[in-house]
């Protein structure tokens, strides 16, 4: 049976595979393989298709005749919405400004419940693909005036944009992580002659989002008990 061959449902081949998508169905053909389900050359064959896959049509082929591909799913949930006012602070924990000049948050650094980022003139990078998520919902303030703001977020995060432009372009992609649980980022901004953007980074993901997000549940049970 010539697996690549086959057609997926119309709208699932709409769908662009990211790379966590492959991962996930490389994930179910390797236990396949150690389940006795599928031979060497066929898990060669199959990985081989994955890694070549541009949807997520092509890749649920792969699996289709697999028993991980029938198990039956949670509901998927979407994100929260925008924090109230009282759930977040109102003074930031990070502030990143550039004027006439540019600045830039990456690598691995603690990501705060809320951002302000000013990009006046300059331009701000605001990559969180590495950060360490302490909060569950995170706020990214941005204010771009003939400047640009670009926020970038790993894969498996959520992400929400509130905002417009003035004579500027405020573009935030709109993603659901399919754990309920994972980190939520909420860009809410103007730009005005300027532009604001937030985008998933692709082929990063946040591998310990639940083992960070369950320590925080942990502490703050802790804290609660003790008091």
């Amino acid at each position: 049976m010539d697996l690549q061959k086959q057609t997926a449902p119309a709208a699932a081949t709409e769908l662009r595979a990211s790379d966590a998508d492959r991962d996930r169905i490389t994930d179910i053909l390797r236990d396949a393989l150690a389940e006795g389900r599928l031979t060497a050359d066929e898990h060669a064959d199959r990985v081989e298709g994955v890694l070549a896959a541009k949807t997520v049509g092509e890749l649920d082929v792969f699996i289709r005749d697999l028993p991980a591909a029938h198990a039956r799913r949670p509901p998927h949930l979407p994100a929260p919405g925008l924090p109230a006012p009282a759930a977040i602070p109102a003074d930031p924990d990070d502030n990143v400004v550039a004027v006439f000049s540019s600045a830039v948050r990456k690598g691995r650094w603690r990501a705060g419940r809320r951002i302000h980022a000013y990009a006046i003139f300059g331009s701000v990078e605001i990559d969180l693909s590495e950060a360490l998520f302490e909060y569950q919902q995170v706020v990214i303030r941005a204010i771009s005036v003939f400047g640009n703001v670009e926020v970038r977020v790993p894969e498996n995060v959520s992400l929400r944009g509130t905002g417009g432009g003035v004579l500027g372009n405020f573009e935030v992609d709109h993603l659901d992580a399919e754990d309920p649980r994972a980190p939520v980022v909420h860009v809410d901004g103007w730009a005005v002659l300027g532009n604001i953007e937030g985008r998933p980074k692709r082929g990063k993901v946040v591998a310990d989002i639940l083992d960070r997000v369950q320590r925080k549940v942990d502490r703050s049970l802790r804290k609660h008990l003790d008091r």
